[in-house]
């Protein structure tokens, strides 16, 4: 069998959840936390427990657009000594025994430049990473980390917030692939609900503009909020309710924190294939 990766991988992946009728599950993890040995456990546990798509999160002092929890999960995998190059040896070994689970690298684009853009893409790509999410690298800087990135065969997910109106949002689309990233709210990660109605909208607007998959992030923390989102977008993103379970558990040992890991990815994903898709019958027939 032809092992495919990178955007390949990435279509492939929601392809198949499009003839299911469903929508996808991807789960945000911080790689190092709370121990690189945990995190590679965890991430080896996340496709079996029902996460079809796996970002992982690049450690960095100061990320920005998070909330609490996920900025205590970086300070806690750079205590526990994890780097880029380690966290790339991560997602090799995670390769070994999965070749099919699309797994994107999210984070802030300084990493990635004291590494160097070159040599990060080439060990990205033989490490089996299928793309990027950099959320302080904006379209007009598309020649620094954007356009390298695709050429390399790997995916540049953009993000599309609240406030991205039809005049910017083909600014966003451009260089855009694997999926479209919206952030449901404004502001950081980790607070507020998601409001399911106004996502429909926003995701019925970014249709007319691309058919790109449109995931769908922050505010989604309980099965229930997973299952309203999967009835209207492509996916549901989850993170701070899988970290402040793992930083729950983490007292406990690996083993408390990959099964609390795989309880909370279990009962999101039951809440993700429970929903019924409104435009499920109509884009089968597309």
């Amino acid at each position: 069998m032809t092992v495919v990766g990178g955007t390949a991988r990435i279509d492939a992946r929601f392809a198949a959840l499009k003839k299911e009728g469903r929508a996808a599950l991807v789960t945000f993890v911080t790689a190092g936390d709370p121990s690189p040995e945990a995190s590679a456990e965890i991430l080896r546990a996340l496709p079996e427990a029902g996460a079809d798509v796996i970002e992982l999160g690049m450690a960095f002092t100061d990320p920005m657009a998070d909330g609490p929890a996920i900025q205590r999960a970086n300070l806690r995998a750079l205590a526990s000594g994890i780097t880029l190059k380690k966290t790339l040896a991560m997602v090799a070994t995670f390769r070994e025994h999965d070749t099919e689970t699309p797994v994107i690298l999210m984070g802030y684009f300084n990493p990635i430049h004291a590494y160097g853009v070159e040599p990060f893409l080439e060990d990205a790509k033989i490490a089996g990473v299928d793309g990027l999410i950099i959320v302080d690298v904006p379209p007009e800087e598309d020649d620094v980390l954007c356009l390298p990135t695709m050429a390399s065969g790997l995916s540049f997910v953009r993000l599309a917030t609240p406030t991205t109106d039809d005049q910017r949002l083909p600014q966003v689309l451009a260089n855009t692939s694997g999926f479209l990233y919206y952030v449901s709210m404004a502001g950081i990660t980790g607070v507020g609900s998601v409001d399911a109605s106004a996502v429909d909208a926003q995701v019925k607007r970014f249709r007319a503009s691309t058919d790109l998959p449109i995931a769908v992030g922050f505010g989604i923390r309980t099965p229930e909020q997973a299952e309203a989102i999967a009835g209207v977008a492509d996916a549901a993103v989850v993170g701070s309710a899988l970290i402040d379970a793992i930083a729950e558990a983490a007292p406990g040992g690996t083993a408390k924190v990959v099964e609390a890991a795989k309880t909370v990815t279990a009962n999101l994903a039951a809440g993700v294939r429970r929903a019924e898709r409104t435009d499920k019958i109509i884009r089968n027939q597309l």
